[in-house]
């Protein structure tokens, strides 16, 4: 099929820039289109960008010459392009309004941002585990007044590496859960260059984090509700968190004590994981990761610099599982925050609704 044409709102950031890296070679979506600030507005990608660029990778030579556009005109962005992907740096009610304005003007918005995780009618995917959820898109565009648009999103980063795992143990009943996340600073959107104080540093505080991790993924493992048109989220299990921000580039691990109401054997919950499969591994969809989650035996594993890559960053590693004395489980997840976390999650997002037919050619 011809490739999809993009666009990247926020694309000068180190969310947007994982965009632009993921994109560069992708076999459906061509990036056509790239916004920011006025201030980005009119200069090429590699003046505005290239002084900031923050991957370990080169800058795409595509992208280098490619005038950005400002992220506000919307009628000259999404005039380009077929669907976004937004990585904007705005206050909570700027993305929203601006997002919603894209989908108006009938250019589906694929969103890394928080805004718009809580409106009831917006999806919030992990592909393997809640496809279902695009269901109510449905609905949003009966609120919205599209034929095409709407706005889609992904989770918080750090949840990436437990609940996806709590969502596939779903038989055993998980009640309960403590969670400790321990993040990197890419996920703030720094390198240490930018947060020298980081360097040998831990902070015990990231703000707005603690409240996602204990409420999106009762989102995620919720239903819709045909009547009101509307995802309802689930009532359990209780999670409590911590989140503490440590001094790695990426990969947020997560350190997890769990009960369950049915009491599976270790044997059970690891054959669980390793055996799973979800929409994207059934429909081989271009960034799935073959084997989603990755059980690794030794006890001083997973660790970030030998598994954060794993599966391209798209997959997940869980290790030391075993019994606990006060919960009855308790285990280590590792996820790649720009990667499955944030810029590749959406990719993969995205990817499941062309699939499903809600991302199209205009």
């Amino acid at each position: 099929m011809d490739r999809l044409k993009v666009a990247i709102l926020g694309g000068t950031g180190m969310v947007g820039q994982r965009f632009i890296a993921l994109l560069s070679d992708h076999p459906w979506f061509e990036v056509a289109a790239i916004a920011a600030s006025p201030r980005s507005a009119g200069k090429t990608y590699s003046e505005a960008a290239g002084d900031r660029w923050k991957l370990e990778t080169p800058m795409p030579d595509a992208v280098k010459d490619m005038i950005v556009k400002d992220v506000s005109d919307v009628a000259a962005v999404a005039g380009e392009v077929d669907f976004c992907f937004s990585a904007v740096d705005m206050t909570k009610d700027e993305i929203k309004r601006i997002e919603e304005e894209y989908a108006r003007a009938e250019t589906p918005v694929v969103s890394n941002n928080s805004a718009h995780r809580w409106t009831p009618d917006v999806p919030m995917l992990i592909p393997e585990v809640n496809p279902e959820h695009a269901e109510v898109i449905k609905y949003q565009k009966k609120r919205l007044g599209t034929e095409r648009g709407f706005v889609a999103v992904k989770p918080n980063c750090s949840i990436q590496a437990y609940a996806p795992a709590v969502y596939i143990w779903r038989e055993f009943k998980p009640q309960r859960l403590v969670v400790s996340t321990y993040q990197a600073i890419s996920g703030a959107g720094k390198t240490f260059k930018d947060w020298p104080e980081m360097v040998g540093n831990v902070i015990p505080y990231i703000g707005g984090e603690e409240e996602k991790s204990e409420k999106e993924p009762l989102k995620i493992y919720g239903h819709i509700d045909e009547a009101s048109g509307s995802i309802i989220p689930a009532e359990g299990p209780l999670i409590t968190s911590q989140c503490i921000r440590i001094p790695v580039l990426n990969g947020h691990t997560a350190s997890v004590f769990i009960d369950f109401e049915k009491k599976p054997s270790a044997e059970e919950l690891i054959e669980a994981l390793v055996s799973f499969k979800g929409e994207p591994q059934e429909l081989a969809l271009p960034s799935a990761p073959k084997q989603f989650i990755q059980y690794l035996e030794d006890d001083n594993r997973p660790q970030i610099t030998l598994d954060v890559d794993y599966e391209r960053g798209f997959g997940i590693s869980i290790g030391r599982l075993r019994k606990d004395t006060l919960f009855d489980y308790k285990f280590v997840g590792l996820a790649h925050n720009t990667v499955r976390g944030a810029a590749g999650g959406a990719v993969l997002g995205a990817e499941l609704l062309t699939a499903k037919g809600y991302i199209k050619s205009k």
